[in-house]
């Protein structure tokens, strides 16, 4: 029996010193593998100022924004306060936002903004300030999807509105302002319909008193937004639903008195009727149908402009070409 015990212990060591063997020897090998893998090296290390700015240009031009932001902001680190210092920091910017790479674009222009609060183009960094969070977090699946903005988080439509704000109020002279006025009115609508959309959700949960507290939020946040009308219309059905008829009674003259064309007035849709259903509207229609932008393309500094297409409203904007020098 002890004979059989010693053997057996003696198999169990010698199989541990074979593993451990294996593995060192797997180790070995791994490490020698990587140092036969060939170094990366960086293609810009001897390249000149001139030449790193004339290929960012060149990555800008063909619309590698990859490249582009990641040249810009190279040429930017070697010299933060040299010739093209300026131009690669809102270039680093514009190019990490056409990128999708809204938070570095963010990152850069507030830098851009803070160093430079007086620079001649001042203007146009808030517009692409603007720019980056108007679009912000719709990703790939929303604009597929034909995500509603208003269905959004709103604090980055909010600093959207702050930022075209600026140009609006501080440069009404600048070429960015009537197509930053329109959007700030896109975006008061897009707010206050998401209000809407949170009474509606309340709405149709039962939850009347709170349906009432959220359209109530909508109409004294953004009196003229055409997405008041639903938000009364839902004020209207959850004060039926409490038995309070009399303030239902008032509501429904608001909205007659307001929007005296209304369907919920005038019962154009199906379904008004038995007025048990609100009828949210998409803020894009809302403003596709009363605000298209009719401006020409924004011009860059060499002439070449960039357009684009608003991805949730539908109508043709103009988008800020990267300024140079």
């Amino acid at each position: 029996m002890a004979q059989a015990t010693a053997r057996t212990s003696a198999a169990g060591s010698m199989a541990r010193n074979v593993a451990r063997y294996l593995a060192c020897a797997g180790a070995v090998a791994i490490v020698a593998a990587c140092h036969g893998l060939p170094e990366k090296t960086d293609e810009t290390a001897t390249w000149a100022n001139n030449k790193l700015y004339t290929e960012a240009q060149d990555a800008l031009s063909s619309g590698d924004w990859g490249k582009c932001a990641k040249y810009f902001e190279q040429l930017e680190g070697r010299d933060p306060f040299g010739h093209f210092a300026q131009q690669a920091q809102i270039n680093v910017a514009y190019c990490s936002w056409k990128d999708g790479e809204a938070a570095n674009a963010d990152q850069a222009i507030d830098r851009f903004i803070q160093l430079h609060p007086d620079h001649p183009d001042i203007a146009y960094a808030y517009y692409l300030k603007g720019m980056i969070h108007f679009n912000d977090d719709l990703g790939l699946f929303g604009r597929f999807s034909g995500q509603d903005m208003s269905e959004r988080d709103p604090k980055s439509l909010r600093e959207s509105y702050d930022a075209f704000k600026v140009v609006v109020d501080k440069h009404p002279d600048s070429k960015y302002a009537p197509d930053a006025a329109q959007r700030m009115r896109y975006i008061v609508n897009a707010l206050a319909s998401h209000e809407v959309h949170a009474a509606d959700y309340y709405y149709r949960r039962g939850a009347y008193v709170a349906a009432i507290n959220r359209a109530q939020l909508a109409i004294k946040e953004y009196k003229n937004a055409p997405a008041i009308e639903d938000a009364l219309h839902i004020m209207l059905l959850s004060y039926q639903k409490l038995d309070q008829p009399q303030l239902a009674e008032d509501t429904r003259r608001v909205l007659a008195g307001t929007f005296p064309d209304s369907p919920y007035i005038t019962g154009r849709f199906i379904g008004l009727g038995q007025t048990e259903t609100p009828r949210t509207q998409s803020v894009a229609f809302l403003f596709s149908a009363s605000t298209a932008v009719k401006n020409p393309p924004v011009q860059s500094r060499s002439n070449s402009a960039i357009d684009s297409t608003c991805d949730v409203c539908g109508n043709m904007f103009t988008t800020p070409a990267p300024f140079r020098r």
